[in-house]
């Protein structure tokens, strides 16, 4: 009875978190406006989607978020690769409260976050748009990727950096040829969630996007179901994503699970 009650609440928990996900997919391939009322198989939405047939604000929106996105998780991902190498030689206590702050920001809710970097910029006299939705998102990505990277580093053996020295290498032949490919893995990871969180992300974007007319996916979804309705063709995009995001967790869980079966071989 308890093994049968424990694996009903676990199939319970994922029919809740993904129910939501797998209505938007079903009625994606419909032409019905609301969501809910199915009117037949269509993939009309999906070419609305591909062929321009969208609003124009929404396909501002859509590139403005990619672009951003793109931009943060690769500055992110350098930074926090650089920073986690960093904290990964200090030693003791000054280890311990580094590691610390990074963790903070992961902590801290989203919208004080945004509050924060909102009357920075503002105290700043930064006018607020594209460049400082960038930074924000760089700022918030950036301790994730540190996380993402630091396991590996922890499994790196440490006499290989200080043989490649021994053997004639610079600082900066060493760091490019051989811990850059030891923590590439990391690295990968930490950009693929440092993208998915960019592109998730609203509370932080809301206060630092500004009044220049600016959108990204999320304050569009925002502002258009403040109007009374979403825009039909935000389910196929909704589901695109998902089967993106989903592929890429797979294809890194098959790779990490090769290169562990290669590690045990070896």
């Amino acid at each position: 009875m308890k093994k049968f009650f424990a694996q009903s609440y676990l199939w319970l928990l994922l029919a809740l978190l993904y129910a939501p996900i797998i209505i938007i997919a079903i009625f994606s391939f419909t032409e019905a406006k609301v969501l809910g009322n199915w009117t037949g198989f269509s993939t009309n939405l999906y070419t609305s989607l591909f062929s321009g047939g969208v609003r124009h604000n929404l396909l501002d929106a859509i590139e403005n978020t990619f672009t951003i996105a793109l931009i943060a998780a690769a500055v992110s991902t350098i930074l926090g690769s650089i920073a986690a190498i960093g904290i990964h030689n200090m030693r003791g206590k000054r280890r311990q409260a580094i590691t610390f702050l990074n963790n903070i920001p992961m902590l801290n809710p989203d919208i004080i976050t945004g509050i924060s970097l909102f009357l920075l910029f503002v105290s700043l006299s930064i006018t607020q748009g594209y460049t400082t939705v960038v930074l924000a998102h760089i700022a918030f990505c950036t301790p994730y990727v540190v996380l993402s990277v630091m396991p590996r580093l922890q499994q790196m053996n440490p006499n290989i950096y200080e043989a490649a020295l021994d053997l004639g290498a610079t600082p900066f032949q060493a760091l490019r040829k051989v811990i850059i490919p030891e923590i590439r893995p990391g690295m990968i990871s930490g950009f693929i969630l440092a993208f998915t969180l960019s592109i998730d992300d609203f509370a932080v974007t809301i206060f630092t996007i500004g009044n220049q007319g600016l959108e990204t996916l999320s304050t569009f979804i925002y502002a258009d179901a403040r109007k009374g309705g979403l825009t039909p063709e935000l389910r196929p995009l909704s589901t695109i994503i998902f089967v993106t995001v989903l592929l890429l967790l797979i294809i890194i869980n098959v790779r990490a699970r090769r290169a562990a079966r290669k590690q045990e071989n070896i």
